[in-house]
């Protein structure tokens, strides 16, 4: 009944028992232990806070409304995440990944996934014909960011999803930055969604977490009893403080698409900037796909200045924005991939991929976009 995304961001699941107080913001259950009645029996139905707790429960349904997912698990980082989600694997199993990748994670395969026997293969995913290619018996996944980081390549999910189950394999998709306000992965026949949940869920750059979202409740039980094993669980204040992001997710996304349209129409004027890559620009390749299968376009914007110069006079000069690493909080931030984001990139795919010194990612946030031009407009000009 009550099923609107603004609701379900501010409520979860109004299904759900309140609190025995019915304290409006949910408590932060700050506790590594629950007490037994007698043996075998736990009235509250929690053990350990490394299995399960609360506050992180309330807000594991609260994802799983959101993303229409049948069970959701709430990590310590988004790379924790995928890594609980690529332990399921096993030696000698074949995973294609996109080839435009957040730096963390291709590192994260090769130091760990490769050690481990995987073999990981990287392919551009918005080319279907290339994805068949490497399509082989051995392969158990294929692993997409759409839009990817920081290119904001677009992958077709529901193709891609087609593909994969014709071939026995997962299809497994990095939804943190659309968030499942503007695309829920899962409903076009993704298996498996995960999230920084640092990023666009939170909000506020104030705490580090990560998602497992997975339609499959067998496949989901699995996952907890990994996760429960390697231990890297959200903690109860983290989660408190996730939920509270969430609260406003839908406020933000709004207020931050709009101020990255009117940014991307002054920098594609500004004479330093030699191209600029939005999923709102009608020239994007991936605009139509895009339209197809997400809600809108989202706050991220990489755009190439003419030479290096520029770029490190914008990262020096920016007073509004800051020059961080990391996206999706209310504040404004620039980033610098080929440093900050994506120095585990061989050069050459870097090079490949067009992650070089002139490229500049922005993450928008919610001030006002004419402050946030006029920022820029000095950096560009000091």
């Amino acid at each position: 009944m009550y099923n609107k995304f603004e609701t379900l961001c501010v409520h979860g699941d109004v299904h759900r028992q309140p609190d025995a107080n019915r304290a409006i913001s949910y408590p932060i259950y700050q506790t590594a232990s629950f007490s037994h009645i007698k043996l075998g029996h736990n009235q509250s139905g929690f053990d350990y806070s490394r299995e399960s707790n609360p506050t992180r429960s309330y807000l594991e349904e609260t994802l799983a409304s959101l993303e229409g997912a049948a069970d959701a698990l709430a990590f310590s980082s988004g790379m924790a995440a995928i890594s609980v989600c690529f332990e399921a694997f096993k030696p000698g199993d074949h995973i294609i990944c996109t080839d435009d990748l957040y730096g963390g994670a291709v590192r994260l395969f090769k130091l760990i996934s490769e050690k481990n026997g995987y073999e990981i293969e990287y392919v551009d995913t918005g080319d279907e014909e290339r994805i068949k290619e490497k399509i082989r018996p051995e392969t158990r996944a294929i692993y997409v960011e759409t839009p990817s980081n920081p290119m904001l390549h677009v992958t077709d999910i529901r193709r891609t999803a087609e593909i994969a189950h014709e071939n026995n394999a997962l299809l497994i998709v990095d939804n943190t930055f659309l968030s499942p306000y503007f695309q829920n992965p899962l409903a076009l026949g993704a298996d498996i969604v995960v999230h920084s949940g640092s990023k666009f869920l939170a909000g506020h750059n104030d705490t580090i977490c990560g998602f497992l979202c997975t339609a499959d409740e067998e496949r989901a039980k699995n996952y907890r009893l990994l996760a429960k094993t390697t231990g890297a669980a959200l903690a109860p204040f983290d989660s408190w403080l996730v939920l509270r992001g969430i609260k406003t997710l839908a406020l933000r996304q709004r207020k931050q698409e709009e101020n990255a349209g009117r940014l991307v129409c002054w920098l594609k004027e500004r004479e330093e900037v030699e191209e600029v890559f939005y999923l709102g620009l009608p020239e994007h390749k991936g605009y139509e796909l895009n339209k197809k299968q997400a809600r809108g376009f989202g706050s991220m914007i990489s755009f190439k200045v003419k030479n290096e110069e520029i770029a490190l006079r914008l990262l020096k000069n920016v007073r509004l924005i800051t020059f961080a690493e990391s996206l999706g909080g209310v504040e404004s931030l620039l980033t610098y991939p080929k440093v900050q984001t994506h120095p585990d990139v061989p050069e050459n795919v870097r090079q490949k991929l067009g992650i070089d010194e002139k490229l500049l990612r922005l993450s928008v946030g919610i001030e006002d976009a004419e402050d946030l031009i006029n920022d820029l407009r000095q950096a560009f000009e000091k």
